[in-house]
């Protein structure tokens, strides 16, 4: 755009944006608030993306190419305002416009809230994938659940996880779009009567429990072009929301009762489901998004179909994420047959050509099971399809691959009174994908091997990705710039062009920017800790960043116990050559999960000691970010210097994380796991830090045993003063952490950290040692940023149309 175009384009939106803000709010723009200034610039960005969201819904109706729907639990799509605006190419227009009316724009965006969606990598991954497909111009929509007050909103108090509800909703959200018309009456409990009519046997469901299910759709908008795709979101209400007749005799809580049963089912997500409750209310949630989103699905396709079935399959694919959409089979089945008359072969093949599926653990405990005492009550005409599906299945193992009952039995979909949601899945779809090299490679043989073996064409793998859009153009705007100069724009379609950045590894112009931006965003992070946690951190420092989940495997607690080890260091010999370190964690823990929340309050009674020690100083600096979001993420990454991806090796299925920093310039420090397989092999072992048990030996250490952590806390004096440092008030008059010395010594140390603590010492040392030279860091710094094209959504996107879909 030229300048003269932008002086008038500038002009314009002026004007339009003043009558926006008297059109929302009913006040000039001198009287207007933040709030109402955000709501008339989030309407006026939206009336420039819904002619085009109309137009493509036209196209896509005719069905001219296969449809992608994710289903998927969480959506974690952070806010969208920016986003938009980007995609839209409106940056210079509406940043000018907004600083000529003597408007605050920071302040404006800070007014939407982060969507409470989703929790992590899982949520932020089908974003990822939903903005690729729309930048690519390719048909790929979600379908989940609108949660009113997300997983929930974490605070740190006294040093311990305290979570408060995340009502993100509470001045509403301008870019969801109430589709009441599209409502679908999703069926619970009841009984199954089976009935002959016109001689064919018809399940007719009585008695059940109905409850509404309606979507509110979201814009998902393409990055320079017209491509608007959608995100749907099911919110669970009861068909009568209000009893005035008991209301009017007194009894007002029984008057809303069922209004409340009913809108617990998209109020949080993942409800704690240590107990019975807690346990069915997440079935409820599960069965809920797959009935409405599939019942959606079909009653759109027949309507530009003339009700002809036959071609369900080339025209939708069904992508399964993770096993929380696992009913996404059955339900298929019972639609197909109860609603459309096909017979059981036919509804099968359809089904089975229509879903495909993505594992995103090897985690036992993460692969969900139901109890089938639960579901049947639940789901009767979905629990007699899977028993039907397993049945078949079963019998074909034994007559086609002339399988024992026992390895039948091995491979059921229901066995030990549980049905296995991922065998269903697998047993349903035409296509099973794991997420990374390693992580596939598991999957064929170890956590689904039997499986392998009878379906070996199933299998699959495609590496995660992210979009370079948020987490690069957006985020990092600096580094964005510098890129653009040196190389063009090219690589914000194809981030296999940064590769060109190779050539400008050794230039000292190039290098200078490169650290000054890197400083610049350090000290934009450093002032988010001082606003929010009162801790003066040294931007000169090396910012040493985890932020993921908090759980055992992913070794927050190897992390933190070096930095005690460091401190222990520090005060021993003050005189002790290290570069100052700021050790930044955040993540959230799930609300029953006793052992990681007590890792959270290590970490703070951890960072309270430190901070607090005058003798220290700047040398080290220890802080927990609270309340991790996408929105915090995006000024966490860009001010990296390491990447930490310690996970036990084997454990993690890929991470997201990893491939976030490092296209923004991190160095990864972490084990042979997940995408840090590839992130090794892109980079070369120069320019990663690497260290631990490989996932064989882990493998090995788990099967035949051999491993007894007490002998390395005999044998190390640096093991044996951080243990009893947990547990003899070193770290805070009656503070304990009784659990974690015994997870570690009497339990074994289940996830080897201690294993690998001396491993880790070591790569924290060559840390210490490279950064020393800041020439040759920026250089590897500069590499992982050229090489990071890999780990794009856009090539994650693409491997799935060509290998899956």
């Amino acid at each position: 755009m030229n300048t003269k175009a932008l002086r008038e384009a500038i002009d314009d939106f002026k004007l339009e944006y003043q009558n926006k803000v008297e059109e929302v709010s009913g006040r000039i723009l001198a009287e207007s608030s933040p709030l109402n200034q955000y709501d008339a610039l989030a309407d006026l960005i939206k009336d420039k993306i819904t002619p085009a969201w109309a137009q493509k819904n036209v196209i896509y109706d005719e069905y001219k190419e296969r449809q992608v729907y994710f289903f998927s639990i969480e959506f974690l799509i952070g806010k969208l305002l920016k986003s938009y605006i980007n995609c839209l190419q409106l940056d210079p227009v509406v940043e000018a416009a907004i600083e000529e009316l003597g408007l605050d724009y920071e302040l404006i965006l800070s007014q939407e809230a982060d969507p409470g969606l989703g929790n992590g990598g899982l949520g932020r991954l089908m974003a990822c994938f939903l903005e690729s497909g729309a930048t690519m111009d390719l048909p790929i929509n979600g379908n989940g659940i609108r949660y009113k007050y997300g997983l929930f909103a974490q605070e740190i108090i006294h040093g311990e996880q305290v979570e408060v509800a995340d009502y993100w909703l509470k001045n509403g959200y301008p870019f969801e779009f109430r589709k009441p018309d599209e409502s679908v009456i999703v069926k619970y409990y009841g009984n199954i009567h089976a009935q002959r009519i016109n001689g064919v046997l018809t399940f007719v469901h009585e008695n059940y429990e109905p409850i509404l299910a309606i979507p509110y759709d979201i814009p998902v908008k393409g990055y320079k072009n017209d491509t608007v795709n959608t995100l749907r979101l099911w919110s669970a209400e009861p068909l009568e929301g209000f009893d005035l007749p008991r209301f009017n005799q007194g009894q007002f809580l029984d008057a809303v009762r069922h209004k409340s049963e009913a809108e617990a089912i998209s109020q949080i997500l993942y409800p704690d489901d240590t107990g019975f409750d807690g346990k069915l209310l997440r079935l409820k949630q599960e069965y809920f998004f797959v009935c409405a989103g599939l019942k959606q699905i079909v009653n759109r396709y027949k309507r530009f179909n003339h009700n002809c079935m036959d071609e369900f399959a080339e025209k939708i694919c069904i992508h399964i994420n993770d096993t929380h959409p696992a009913l996404c089979g059955p339900e298929l089945m019972r639609i197909l047959m109860d609603e459309e008359g096909l017979g059981w072969d036919d509804a099968f093949n359809i089904t089975h050509h229509a879903l495909s599926f993505t594992n995103h653990t090897v985690l036992p405990e993460a692969l969900e099971k139901w109890p089938v005492d639960m579901l049947q009550k639940l789901l009767p005409r979905v629990y007699m399809i899977i028993e039907e599906i397993n049945r078949r299945f079963i019998e074909c193992l034994k007559n086609e691959h002339f399988m024992s009952d026992e390895e039948a039995w091995h491979l059921s979909i229901i066995r030990d009174n549980q049905i296995h949601m991922a065998s269903l899945s697998i047993v349903c779809s035409h296509s099973v994908n794991g997420v990374a090299e390693l992580h596939s490679q598991i999957l064929r043989e170890e956590t689904f091997k039997g499986y392998y073996r009878v379906f070996p064409e199933r299998f699959h793998s495609v590496t995660n990705g992210v979009t370079p859009r948020r987490f690069l153009i957006n985020s990092n705007r600096g580094l964005n710039k510098l890129i653009n100069e040196a190389i063009g724009l090219n690589w914000q379609l194809d981030l296999s062009d940064l590769e060109k950045l190779l050539d400008f590894k050794d230039d000292p112009l190039f290098i200078a920017k490169f650290q000054k931006i890197k400083t610049d965003n350090k000290a934009r992070l450093a002032a988010y800790i001082q606003a929010h946690n009162g801790v003066t951190v040294n931007p000169d420092s090396i910012f040493d960043i985890q932020v993921k989940r908090i759980h055992e495997y992913k070794r927050q607690l190897l992390n933190i116990l070096h930095v005690l080890h460091l401190y222990n260091q520090l005060k021993e010999n003050p005189d002790l050559s290290i570069h100052p370190r700021t050790f930044i964690f955040a993540g959230k823990a799930a609300p029953g999960y006793y052992f990681a929340k007590e890792v959270i309050k290590l970490i703070n009674a951890v960072a309270e000691k430190i901070n607090h020690d005058p003798a220290i100083g700047d040398q080290l600096k220890v802080v927990f970010l609270a309340n991790f979001n996408v929105t915090l993420g995006e000024i966490i990454y860009p001010a990296a210097d390491i990447s930490e991806q310690i996970s036990t090796a084997g454990k993690e299925a890929s991470g997201t994380g990893n491939m976030k920093f490092m296209m923004n310039g991190a160095i990864t420090l972490g084990t042979m796991d997940g995408a840090n397989i590839e992130i090794h092999q892109a980079v070369g072992a120069d320019n990663i830090i690497t260290f631990g048990l490989s996932s064989d030996q882990v493998s090995q250490f788990e099967k035949n045993g051999g491993y007894r952590s007490v002998d390395l806390y005999e044998n190390d004096l640096r093991i044996q003063k951080i243990m009893h440092q947990l547990v003899d008030g070193s770290l805070g008059q009656q503070i304990s952490f009784q659990s974690i010395y015994d997870s570690l010594l009497l339990y074994n140390d289940h996830y080897f950290v201690l294993k690998d603590f001396d491993a880790y010492i070591k790569a924290q040392e060559q840390v210490n040692t490279i950064y020393q030279d800041k020439k040759r860091w920026s250089q590897i710094s500069i590499q992982n940023v050229a090489r990071s094209g890999l780990f794009s959504s856009d090539r994650s996107i693409s491997d799935y149309e060509r290998y899956i879909w």
